[in-house]
């Protein structure tokens, strides 16, 4: 990834027994560069991703994830994506 990607940001609010679900679903998209969990201005998990990684991370990332979501009732997840150059 080179420094003259651009890159947005979304916020998502979910639940904590859809916070695994919304992660792996996220993961797979490939285009993520990274996912924080937070509850209100406290963050849980920080996962810089890369597209190279993601694969070999997945598991470990699930269950960080699924630790949290045993914790935490509302959560927001906010996803750094990379803009695609058309």
């Amino acid at each position: 990834m080179s420094s003259s990607e651009q890159t947005t940001q979304e916020e998502i609010k979910v639940t904590g027994n859809q916070l695994v679900d919304k992660v792996k679903e996220l993961v797979h998209e490939g285009n993520i560069r990274r996912i924080t969990v937070k509850q209100g201005d406290r963050t849980l998990v920080e996962l810089p991703l890369t597209l190279a990684a993601a694969g070999a991370i997945i598991a470990p990332v699930l269950t960080a994830v699924g630790a949290v979501a045993a914790l935490a009732t509302n959560c927001s997840i906010l996803v750094e994506r990379v803009i695609e150059p058309r």
